[in-house]
């Protein structure tokens, strides 16, 4: 029996980690839809049969449901979030205006489980919620400090994940809490570890080999469990 092509929702793709992402998935033969929050040039590039652009934010409630309803005939056997910012990201929490802080938050802990939740009915059986957290989010390895307000916004959403998935559990919903590396982009800087590629390759292979496993799983790109 042929397998049919696998199909990925990719959250977040105009630029970075995203961008990447889709370029591996588009060349391992997957299906992608990928969303921008504004038209992006390079995402444009990628164009083929196999890609759909579309448009949204996932902090406007408004804009996700329109997207549900868009993508109402799909269904995918990856969603993967990785929308998320670092705004201000360096400053102590006391430094950060409250307004920011609290903005950073919403984009990255709590607009991902409500997009997780919006569409979970989009998932495929087998298939798997992806959110791109990171290991700065694990409060047990927190060893050198920084980065505070950031920290707390990925624990925020590795604990938001597990309430998820225990929230689903009945379902046997896999969710797949991912950490890229510090990855050579506009956010981990100039100085970081691994190119984009190298992280984007190790984290496609991470969701090949755990895609539908039920339960939350904290993995990093070569597929390290992390510790909470």
């Amino acid at each position: 029996m042929i397998q049919s092509q696998r199909s990925a929702l990719i959250v977040g793709a105009s630029r970075g980690l995203g961008l990447g992402l889709v370029e591996t998935f588009l060349k391992r033969g997957w299906r992608v839809t990928a969303t921008q929050r504004t038209p992006s040039p390079d995402l444009a590039r990628l164009a083929s049969d196999a890609l759909r652009i579309e448009t949204a934010d996932i902090d406007d409630d408004a804009g996700v449901a329109a997207l549900h309803d868009r993508l109402a005939a799909q269904h995918f056997d990856l969603i993967f979030v990785v929308a998320g910012v670092a705004t201000q990201a360096h400053e102590p929490l006391h430094a950060v205006p409250r307004a920011v802080a609290a903005q950073v938050y919403l984009t990255n802990a709590i607009s991902p489980i409500r997009f997780a939740e919006a569409f979970l009915d989009r998932l495929a059986p087998g298939g798997s919620i992806a959110l791109m957290s990171s290991i700065l989010g694990s409060v047990s390895l927190n060893q050198d400090g920084g980065w505070e307000n950031y920290r707390a916004s990925k624990a925020a959403l590795n604990t938001l994940a597990r309430s998820f998935e225990i929230r689903h559990r009945a379902e046997n919903v896999s969710v797949l809490i991912l950490h890229p590396g510090w990855v050579r982009t506009e956010m981990g800087g100039a100085e970081a570890d691994i190119d984009v590629a190298t992280s984007v390759t190790g984290l496609a292979d991470v969701i090949a080999a755990q895609l539908g496993r039920p339960g939350a799983h904290y993995l990093d790109y070569r597929g390290q469990i992390l510790a909470w």
